[in-house]
């Protein structure tokens, strides 16, 4: 029985990270041992698990329908020896985490040490992709998404707000001259994000009227990811819109201007959510804990672009 549960923790650890080697180097065995687990559990099953290449691993569709059963198994396991441990309230083990990569890199990873260093017997596994992922059947504890949520399948808890700011460069600036209201902007570059729609993407709250407003703002630029957006801005190649954790460093720095601060939207949400109807393990636990500590309710980069902005 032992060998089976060791044969389905290879099979799952090929599938997640999509190689032998590195589910070799992560198992902590010899690729030729993964290789022959992999070999002796198709075997058994009499079946093929995976289509394998020399260029890619890909799930058969039996194979990809064992995967799902065997992630909710160990999950199931790991909750089970998650609930024995919790009577000594000790956090212990690996703790997976999906998050976007934005946030990961500029807010998540320099904080990384300090919770290792209080919790010495959780190992962090950090998964930065800007892909929403299915926590179960990827075998994720938690994930980090910022948005407003509307899935009633996963706990949400609430950690801060992720806020927008209108922003460019003094070089941009100097060049074209300072927009004074929403309505300038139509004279001027934006810099558009292509994930969303231009008019959501361009849309504020009017100061006065309190009613949303959107410009049609020509954009020459289009990027599909935050920092890019950011840099091309410190650039001087026009206007943006951007989340404040990503332009914080810039706006203090002075590299980056924040603009029409007088013109809101509602900030999104920044969520630590995971499956309902589980225990939930003390490692995930004060995960969370710690994310409110640092990050909530008010985030440090809005405190500070707030000061420089006044």
């Amino acid at each position: 029985m032992l060998d089976r549960f060791e044969d389905i923790r290879t099979f799952v650890a090929v599938v997640q990270a999509n190689s032998f080697v590195i589910a070799a180097n992560r198992l902590g065995l010899a690729k030729s041992a993964v290789s022959r687990r992999l070999r002796e559990l198709e075997n058994r099953l009499g079946t093929q698990l995976l289509n394998r290449t020399t260029r890619q691993l890909s799930l058969t569709d039996t194979g990809a329908e064992f995967y799902a059963r065997c992630i909710r198994l160990l999950s199931d396991l790991q909750e089970a020896e998650d609930m024995a441990s919790q009577g000594s309230a000790t956090p212990i083990g690996t703790l997976r985490v999906s998050g976007p990569m934005s946030f990961g890199i500029h807010c998540l990873a320099p904080m990384l040490n300090e919770f290792l260093t209080d919790y010495r017997r959780v190992t962090v596994d950090l998964d930065l992709n800007d892909r929403r992922v299915d926590l179960i059947n990827d075998g994720f504890d938690l994930a980090i998404r910022i948005s407003r949520l509307k899935d009633s399948s996963l706990v949400a808890h609430y950690i801060a707000p992720i806020r927008h700011a209108i922003c460019t460069s003094p070089i941009y600036l100097r060049k074209n001259g300072i927009p004074k209201t929403l309505e300038d902007l139509i004279e001027h570059q934006g810099l558009a994000y292509s994930n969303v729609d231009d008019q959501l993407y361009w849309q504020f709250r009017d100061p006065l009227k309190g009613e949303l407003q959107s410009v049609d703002v020509p954009c020459a630029l289009r990027l599909n990811n935050g920092d890019a957006l950011r840099e091309a801005a410190i650039a001087g190649c026009g206007i943006a819109v951007l989340p404040t954790f990503i332009i914080h460093k810039a706006v203090m720095s002075g590299q980056l201007r924040v603009i029409l601060s007088q013109y809101t939207r509602s900030p999104f949400g920044l969520y630590a959510v995971y499956p309902s109807g589980r225990n939930l393990p003390a490692k995930v636990r004060v995960f969370i804990d710690f994310l409110l500590s640092r990050f909530g309710p008010e985030p440090y980069w809005d405190r500070d672009i707030r000061d420089n902005v006044r």
